[in-house]
């Protein structure tokens, strides 16, 4: 027991961008991705009514904000930007992820923090796409 403590003591003191690293090596390590929970609200549409209910979409809820694009005279204000809009993110971070455009800024947000970070975002001078 005194080992899960000390891991959830390790873990919490991870700043985002470790944590969303973590993530990604556990899912390479384990052989899960981010999809799993897909074919469940896959087969309650097909169950509910067949091909009747193909055709109809779900409103999508998560969005991702995807950073594709910082003009050079601009990094500096993007950087701040993005520190504002990824709570937690050290500076040292926040410059790996802009200068390593194009990469997520936010991954599976609801459709109003999405639009509120990219408003954020051009405002400062970056290039975001939404998916």
């Amino acid at each position: 027991m005194a080992d899960i403590q000390a891991l959830v003591e390790q873990i919490s003191n991870l700043t985002v961008l470790q944590a969303a690293e973590l993530k990604k090596a556990l899912q390479e390590k384990l052989g899960i991705t981010a999809l799993a929970a897909m074919p469940v609200a896959a087969a309650g549409a097909s169950a509910g009514g067949g091909a009747a209910a193909a055709p109809v979409a779900e409103a999508k809820t998560a969005f991702d904000l995807i950073l594709t694009s910082v003009p050079a005279d601009r990094k500096i204000a993007v950087i701040k930007a993005v520190r504002e809009v990824k709570v937690g993110l050290g500076l040292a971070e926040a410059k790996a992820l802009v200068e390593g455009a194009p990469k997520p800024v936010l991954e599976g947000a609801n459709k109003a923090d999405t639009e509120a970070a990219k408003k954020k975002l051009e405002e400062a001078g970056a290039k975001v796409e939404v998916k």
